[in-house]
């Protein structure tokens, strides 16, 4: 769809993780050095370092939105309910788009696997992992979602 998008399947397929990879993929738009947005978002990998529940891809999607669009005075309900409002329709779309925003339904485990080691990225592990796809499919949702929802 979009270069924003296939620069995220290229961020994922050089290494980055899923979450970084969404993240990454919007540097140009964020006040934000490279460095620190991937060191923000290098926690939410694999679902939440390897943790297996909400695709890292969705957590980079919201990290986007909420500098862009986020609230940051504790008691402004109407902007805080402006975001959640926001996080729910990007989800529902990824959801509806995907099945799941659970990082082992995603890739059809019945559980993590059980370690915090990263699997290495070999040739193998691209064929199998559909994660450079889906950073690319939430970078899409994210796009028509700000086109619609201008911030």
């Amino acid at each position: 769809m979009s270069q924003r998008s296939d620069r995220a399947k290229e961020l994922f397929e050089s290494g980055y993780n899923c979450s970084q990879s969404v993240v990454l993929a919007f540097k140009d738009e964020l006040n934000l050095d490279e460095k620190t947005l991937a060191m923000m978002a290098s926690c939410f990998g694999g679902g939440m370092g390897r943790l297996r529940e909400v695709c890292g891809t969705v957590s980079g999607m919201f990290m986007v939105y909420g500098l862009m669009n986020g609230y940051y005075i504790p008691k402004d309900n109407v902007h805080k309910t402006e975001n959640y409002k926001a996080v729910q329709e990007l989800a529902a779309e990824f959801k509806r788009r995907n099945g799941s925003i659970i990082c082992r339904e995603l890739l059809g485990l019945d559980k993590p696997e059980g370690t915090y080691i990263p699997s290495e990225r070999t040739e193998e592990y691209y064929k199998k992992r559909p994660c450079g796809q889906l950073a690319k499919i939430a970078v899409e949702v994210l796009e028509e979602y700000l086109e619609k929802n201008p911030v």
